[in-house]
């Protein structure tokens, strides 16, 4: 029994270790400071198919002047997940640049899934307050609005 549960916890940590986790990244590029603060203060992350109300977590870690950026929202009752995990590599004035995975599953239609690692690009628009994903059709041709709200 305490084999099983070992290796539960050795699978559990493979499958959730971040995509990033072999290579030493460099040290994020911070050209504005003001920006910098306000995207660590964030008010959390959605996805549009999920729920614009209901706002999921998007956990900003410093460590040795490397920005990570850890995020996931669950739909309410529903299947739809967004899950978010790398390194920030730049923040400037309106934007933030991300290297890492972005997985979204079973929204807005059941089955649906959507599962890159690559550089990703955030930037604010219009005076909105948040930052939107700027690749919006990364997967299969759907549209996916990712926000970060500050």
């Amino acid at each position: 029994m305490r084999i099983r549960s070992t290796l539960s916890a050795v699978l559990l940590c493979a499958l959730t270790a971040p995509a990033h986790a072999d290579a030493v990244p460099e040290p994020t590029r911070v050209l504005d400071h003001k920006a910098a603060q306000r995207l660590a203060a964030n008010k959390g992350l959605t996805l549009q198919w999920i729920d614009w109300n209901t706002r999921g977590t998007a956990a900003i870690r410093r460590d040795n002047g490397v920005w990570s950026l850890r995020g996931a929202q669950a739909g309410a009752g529903g299947p739809g997940r967004l899950f978010l995990d790398g390194t920030i590599t730049e923040i400037g004035a309106g934007y933030f640049t991300f290297e890492g995975r972005i997985a979204i599953s079973d929204t807005p239609d059941a089955g649906r899934r959507c599962d890159k690692t690559k550089t990703w690009h955030f930037a604010v628009t219009q005076n909105r307050p948040y930052y939107r994903l700027r690749e919006f059709e990364w997967c299969d041709g759907l549209t996916d609005y990712i926000d970060i709200h500050f």
